[in-house]
């Protein structure tokens, strides 16, 4: 190992340096003080994150298994700002007396799947991209059992670790087979091996499968729902944006890379998978009536219209899959924060708590409003022109049918986000949700998710940015 294969992955050992300081801090802080924690925390992950886009690397280390790029420090960038978001967003739920005394745990297991997900970003080879995968996806499952003394985190929990068991069995499956039919692990040589023939589109189909659990793509999504009612909001927000972010690209990179050759063959299963998963994702959401159910089924469904991006293959896909992906962040996290909030505030999680919201607290409404607009795809917000570049991307293949199947479930989807603008602006209460002010971390957090929303929607040259980065197939 040579010094510059550890300058390549500086980015991972910041945010283990930064893990290390918390684990230190932990131990040498008496209880009275570790409320400090929260702006510790925030400003080692800024810090990190500035690094990282101030002093990109690139270059190839360890033999080919770690690879960095412009590309990938984008995403990784991506998923850094969706966590500062998301450590803004739940000051107020880790400081509740029932937490208190596990506060640093909660920054760490954050910081430790970040690592996971930095090296599966930047994996070379199919075992750095496993390795990645199962180091993001272990930490998971304790933030999702976080609140040990309710019975739905930990069942959470419990259902995260044993969903994520069987997906790893398959993916990993997958990979062997692979191995066995190409005698490489390494993306390029996979690539120049890989041949169309049963068994090795055997071992490419157990790939998708093991993937598709991990992004909750129809069939594979069943997990979802369950996992993100019972997890706290704020490891709810983490699975639904970054969690799921890291394995979009990387799914995309690999498809891009790996598998370009053999492109008619699994853009086959992509299109099966993206109107199954939009489908069912927008169906089930019109039932919805907790908040958290009702995202989850929304992220299942903007999977499957990420997936249109898959299909317009090239830098223009995968430019439009990024960009889509740093709209999402800003996007869902706004709705999450509303809803993480409210339920700081009273406990609420139900729609029909939202009725007369608008009365007593008009901000929060307004932020909700924007947020789901912009999740439906309504112009000018930046969910429109996400939605745009990805039916462009399908569209430059050719895939008209499937833009007019993926325009009926945009059209289906605005009815049930406007579900709840109804009941926050419309429906009437005698017993509103009272007035209340945030605490100044979730103002802050909010704030940066409306200025994103509108900033990747009007600036033109973030999308140009992605797709001049992205140049690299």
């Amino acid at each position: 190992m040579k010094f510059q294969d550890l300058f390549l992955i500086r980015h991972e050992l910041l945010l283990t340096l930064a893990a290390l300081i918390l684990i230190v801090f932990e131990l040498f802080t008496a209880d009275n003080r570790k409320k400090s924690i929260v702006p510790i925390s925030l400003f080692l992950l800024v810090l990190v994150t500035a690094i990282g886009i101030l002093f990109p690397a690139k270059g190839i280390a360890f033999g080919g298994m770690y690879q960095t790029d412009s590309l990938r420090t984008a995403m990784k960038a991506i998923l850094d700002i969706a966590a500062i978001i998301i450590f803004l967003q739940s000051y107020g739920w880790i400081s509740k007396k029932a937490n208190q005394g596990k506060t640093t745990e909660f920054y760490i297991l954050i910081l430790s799947t970040l690592i996971g997900m930095d090296f599966m970003i930047s994996s070379g080879d199919f075992l750095m991209l496993y390795l990645g995968l199962e180091l993001a996806t272990i930490p998971i499952a304790a933030m999702a059992a976080f609140d040990r003394y309710k019975t739905n985190s930990a069942e959470a929990g419990i259902k995260l670790i044993l969903s994520s068991a069987l997906s790893s069995a398959l993916l990993l499956y997958g990979l062997s087979i692979l191995y066995g039919t190409t005698g490489s692990i390494y993306f390029e040589e996979v690539k120049l091996a890989f041949k169309p023939e049963p068994l090795p589109i055997l071992g490419l189909i157990f790939f998708i499968t093991g993937m598709g659990f991990k992004i909750s793509l129809v069939p594979f999504h069943l997990w979802t729902a369950d996992v993100y009612e019972g997890s706290p909001i704020a490891v709810t927000s983490y699975l639904s944006v970054v969690s799921k972010g890291a394995a979009i690209f990387i799914f995309t990179f690999v498809m891009y890379t790996v598998f370009a050759d053999v492109s008619k063959v699994w853009s086959q299963i992509i299109v099966v998978l993206s109107i199954t998963t939009m489908t069912v994702g927008n169906l089930f959401a019109l039932r919805q009536e907790n908040m958290k159910r009702f995202l989850a089924f929304s992220s299942i469904a903007q999977a499957g219209f990420i997936m249109l991006g898959i299909l317009g293959m090239e830098n223009q896909g995968m430019a439009s899959v990024v960009f889509f992906l740093l709209v999402y962040v800003f996007t869902n996290l706004a709705a999450f924060s509303v809803v993480a909030a409210i339920d700081n505030q009273t406990g609420k999680e139900n729609m029909a708590d939202y009725n007369g919201l608008y009365k007593t607290n008009p901000k929060l409404s307004l932020i909700m409003m924007l947020a789901l607009f912009s999740l439906a795809g309504i112009p000018p917000v930046a969910g429109f022109f996400g939605k745009l570049f990805l039916f462009s991307a399908a569209a430059s293949n050719g895939y008209y049918w499937l833009l007019f199947i993926a325009v009926l479930n945009a059209t289906i989807s605005l009815y049930y986000y406007l579900r709840p603008v109804r009941a926050m602006f419309i429906e009437k209460n005698d017993n509103p949700i009272p007035a209340f002010k945030s605490d100044i971390y979730m103002r802050i957090g909010i704030g940066i998710c409306v200025a994103g929303i509108f900033l990747t929607g009007f600036i033109s040259a973030i999308f140009e940015y992605f797709i001049s980065i992205s140049n690299l197939f």
